[in-house]
Order: C-alpha cells, then sequence, then structure tokens
C-alpha cells in the first residue's frame, strides 16, 4: 500500500515515486523523509522517459522516496535548484541536498547512490 507525503510515518518507504505540487510541497518532503531523490523531467524528453521504469523500480526496493518536478509545470522550481537540463537528478539527505546530477543515470549507479545515504 502506498502513501502519500502527508500520511504515513515519515520513516517509511514511499513505493511509488511522488508528483511533487509546488515548492512547498517539495520543501515537506524532503524534510519529512530521511533521504529523497528528486527527478527533473519533461514529458518531450526522451531520456527523461527512459529513465521513468527506472525511477518506479528504485521507489519500489529502496527507502528513498523518489520525487518527480515536471519542469514545464514548475519551471521556477527547476530554476530555484538550477536545473538547466532534463533529466536532472537532486539527491537530498536529511533535508539538506547532497548531491546532483544532469542526464539519465544507469539504475546501478542510482541505487548505489542513494545506499550510500541510507545505510
Amino acid at each position: 500500500m502506498a502513501t502519500d507525503a502527508h500520511s504515513g510515518s515519515p520513516d517509511r518507504s514511499i513505493d511509488d515515486p511522488l508528483h511533487i505540487e509546488s515548492a512547498n510541497h517539495l520543501e515537506n518532503v524532503v524534510s519529512d523523509h530521511d533521504v529523497v531523490l528528486v527527478d527533473f523531467f519533461a514529458t518531450w524528453c526522451g531520456p527523461c522517459q527512459m529513465l521513468e521504469p527506472v525511477l518506479e523500480g528504485l521507489a519500489g526496493e529502496t527507502e528513498a522516496v523518489i520525487a518527480k518536478v515536471d519542469v514545464d509545470e514548475h519551471p521556477q522550481l527547476a530554476g530555484a535548484y538550477g536545473v538547466r537540463g532534463v533529466p536532472t537528478l537532486a539527491l537530498f539527505a536529511n533535508g539538506e541536498q547532497a548531491e546532483q546530477h544532469t542526464g539519465a543515470l544507469p539504475a546501478d549507479r542510482l541505487r548505489n547512490l542513494i545506499e550510500g545515504y541510507t545505510e
């Protein structure tokens, strides 16, 4: 059973990617969960579409929350995080941004990245 960012306990995993609706929503998700991987994406972006099933798998397999920000719907939010290309992946640990990568990364590299902050 999946939970959203406002229900369930903060230390429980959310098994599906969470679509971010606003800057406040993203701030709440980052502050409520230990590790959050944010995917800044666009629906027209080929690499973003290839990354989608990888992120869905990681949401169910890891303790991190996978959050998705559509840069076309939230350009100010993308700009606030310095997103210049999609996909851009930002990793937050304990409420602070720890890493940012532009481009689609392979599943094993993303899993290792997340696990480095969840162990």
